[in-house]
């Protein structure tokens, strides 16, 4: 292995949901130090504070594009952090939240940089789960938590134990297997409430929880029964939280 191979890197870091707030300092530290930073963020305000914190930042974003696979978009994410890496560079990818949740492309560009022959590793940060126990006041410890992604419970044979509380993430795409969707559809998200119907009743109360991501922001906590969760408009922040439904028993 040549020492020009290794020259390069990457660290993918979390920034936190909460603008200047939840980052932390050792991630703060890449973030200035990279040679360059590649930001997967889609708000303004926090492109302007990060490219206070390094002259040459880029942004992830423009690889959306409305009707393209976000698979195709990721890869491209990938591509472009890893072509710096070749070159020589260290290189930081500044995701929201933690990086390796829900993040197809932060673990995608470590693992590929590993196998290239570059030091490559994650640094965690505060995500919307960890947001949603501190905003909601659940203790996952107390009753036990589920969590699944909003398509992926539909898709398959998951059981659900409702004697804890279900976290189900991403239900504002819920049935998109396209990946070009950046919204569910009445039908997708009809079939979503039947499975769930099939464990709780349509009266059961849930909760529709979106993390603040501005300084000034406060979370979203929308309390409604299951069945009217169909006439919500949902976005691709939006989590579901659905308390114990059923008291817990003991072994016999």
């Amino acid at each position: 292995m040549t020492t020009d191979k290794v020259s390069g890197s990457l660290v993918c870091v979390g920034i936190g949901m909460k603008l200047g707030a939840h980052i932390s300092p050792i991630s703060r530290s890449y973030v200035e130090n990279a040679d360059v930073v590649f930001m997967g963020v889609s708000s303004g305000l926090v492109e302007l504070w990060i490219q206070e914190m390094n002259k040459d930042v880029r942004s992830l974003q423009p690889f959306y594009k409305e009707g393209k696979s976000r698979l195709t978009t990721y890869k491209e994410m990938v591509e472009a952090m890893l072509s710096e890496v070749r070159k020589g560079k260290s290189v930081c990818g500044a995701f929201y939240g933690h990086p390796g949740v829900f993040a197809w492309a932060p673990h995608k560009a470590i693992e590929q940089a590993r196998k290239e022959g570059y030091p490559a590793h994650m640094e965690p940060g505060i995500s919307a789960e960890d947001c949603l126990y501190a905003d909601l006041g659940i203790d996952p410890g107390t009753y036990g938590c589920q969590h699944y992604e909003a398509t992926q419970l539909i898709l398959y044979n998951k059981v659900i134990d409702v004697t804890s509380y279900l976290i189900v993430w991403q239900i504002g795409v819920v049935g998109d297997l396209s990946l070009k969707r950046f919204s569910t559809d009445e039908n997708n998200l009809k079939h979503f409430v039947e499975v769930l119907s099939a464990y709780y009743e349509p009266t059961q109360e849930v909760t529709i929880y979106r993390a603040a991501v501005g300084p000034t922001d406060s979370y979203r906590a929308l309390k409604v029964s299951l069945i009217e969760m169909m006439r919500i408009d949902l976005t691709m922040e939006d989590t579901l939280v659905v308390p114990p439904a059923e008291a817990v028993q003991r072994r016999k």
